[in-house]
């Protein structure tokens, strides 16, 4: 095959299936005008959620974020062990609790749902993937120790792993 200029055609041994994005906790309609999630008070306006005061007369509508957590399907998985974080364990939540704090100033749908010790170490599930990224490049940056991440699902589910 001749390859005309300007086009790109990537070969054969790297051509990737593509990613399957759809996400069932995202509408594929938006719902219309403004609403309020009745339980962690998060507003629709304009097509997002944000944090801010409540509209007048709002429509009652969980957030995705709130759904996910009530039905226990969560969008991250963060998988902590090692030696290192017996001893650091409060340490290490407090610093995960603060990336969650950022994080849901700027995207209040990014949120922790749940912090279980497992047989191994920690398991940490978060509403959204970027919550588990920047949860994963945080204990690096912090503690160091070996970060890896893997989508499943396309890139609606994260998991990230931590050992030191």
């Amino acid at each position: 095959m001749k390859s005309q200029r300007g086009s790109f055609r990537m070969p054969k041994h790297e051509e990737l299936s593509q990613p399957n994005t759809k996400d069932a906790f995202r509408s594929a309609r938006k719902p219309g005008g403004e609403a309020l999630c009745p339980r962690c008070g998060s507003v629709y306006k304009r097509g997002r959620w944000s944090a801010g005061p409540a509209p007048r007369n709002p429509r009652l509508l969980h957030c995705p974020a709130c759904r996910r957590t009530r039905e226990q399907l969560p969008a991250g998985y963060v998988n902590l062990s090692g030696q290192f974080l017996s001893g650091h364990r409060e340490e290490i939540v407090g610093l995960m609790r603060r990336c969650e704090a950022a994080e849901r100033s700027r995207h209040p749908l990014e949120r922790i749902m749940a912090i279980e010790d497992s047989a191994g170490g920690v398991q940490v599930t978060t509403t959204g993937t970027h919550l588990a990224q920047r949860i994963g490049h945080a204990l690096r940056s912090a503690y160091r120790g070996a970060v890896s991440m893997r989508y499943g699902g396309g890139e609606t589910l994260l998991r990230v792993s931590w050992r030191r």
